[in-house]
């Protein structure tokens, strides 16, 4: 059980919005000390593709030898780090971390509150809770949720308000664990005005935003656009399917990053067929981010003169 005092300083920082950096909101100017270039923007992993069938040991040895030092870890995969693990498995999990230079970012539920049906929404939203005990015990800092869609003959307005006000309940359950909540920006909700309507309901600090990497982030009025419209409220993740993704313009990406001055992870999610050896193109991607980032980085210094 988890001692009062510090429960209640966790919900104090939650509801301040001065969560640490493992939470990884935006943090307010004044606590950015000397990273007023650049912020904090790290590479990680999600198991989704690349990871999806490698155990526990393997996957940190592998996210070691590239040096791509961040997961979360998705459900459903070859790790095993699920909620019906018991006590003595989670706090195996956490050494393993703790003997590693790999972060535990988090767990990557499928967790959703967009049904209308009040017996699915009360067991997603415990759901949600067991990731979150889970997330605490194995060192994590947040558990990923997404909406996920708009269901027919329900009004938007309707789903868009549930959806938000679960958050709450969520986040604020999530703030007595240090765990936050960050709401994967997906499925048939991924359209940036929609996902800004939900944030007006979830109004708890300890609720971010994972921004996605999805085709609506580019509708008009533009990327730019659709990123200020929710910037304020970006989680500690976020998802890039690789760094350097065709279809997607994440040199102007990770320059809105920089210029919001970030601290958090970006975690490949990956896309399309698997390469030949997944080892070699994570640390060709560690190569790649680093480049881009001091790209990135140049513009902003560019930029401010």
């Amino acid at each position: 059980m988890i001692e009062a005092s510090r429960r209640d300083f966790l919900k104090q920082a939650a509801a301040t919005g001065a969560m640490a950096w493992g939470a990884g909101l935006l943090l307010p100017e004044e606590a950015r000390g000397d990273e007023k270039l650049r912020g904090d923007i790290r590479l990680g992993l999600v198991t989704y593709q690349w990871g999806r069938d490698w155990d526990l040991p393997t996957l940190i040895a592998n996210l070691a030898k590239t040096k791509v030092l961040g997961v979360e870890l998705r459900t459903g995969h070859a790790h095993k780090v699920e909620p019906g693990i018991d006590a003595g498995q989670r706090l195996e999990v956490k050494k393993r971390f703790a003997d590693s230079p790999v972060t535990l970012v988090g767990l990557g539920s499928t967790e959703e509150f967009h049904s209308p049906d009040p017996k699915k929404l009360r067991q997603a939203i415990e759901s949600t809770k067991a990731f979150i005990k889970l997330s605490h015990d194995v060192g994590g800092s947040g558990v990923k949720v997404r909406p996920n869609a708009l269901p027919k003959g329900v009004p938007v307005e309707k789903t868009v308000e549930q959806i938000g006000k679960s958050l709450n309940i969520v986040g604020a359950f999530g703030a007595d664990y240090g765990q936050q909540i960050r709401l994967e920006i997906h499925g048939g909700c991924a359209r940036i005005p929609i996902i800004k309507q939900i944030m007006d309901f979830a109004t708890h600090p300890n609720v971010g935003l994972c921004w996605n990497t999805n085709a609506q982030d580019l509708e008009q009025p533009g990327l730019e656009y659709n990123f200020n419209l929710v910037k304020a409220r970006l989680g500690g993740t976020t998802h890039c399917k690789t760094v350097d993704f065709k279809d997607y313009p994440m040199q102007q990406l990770l320059n809105l990053f920089v210029a919001a001055k970030y601290h958090g992870w970006w975690l490949i999610e990956a896309g399309g067929k698997d390469p030949p050896d997944r080892v070699q193109a994570l640390a060709q991607q560690r190569v790649l981010f680093d480049a881009m980032l001091q790209k990135a980085i140049g513009s902003q210094r560019s930029a401010i003169g």
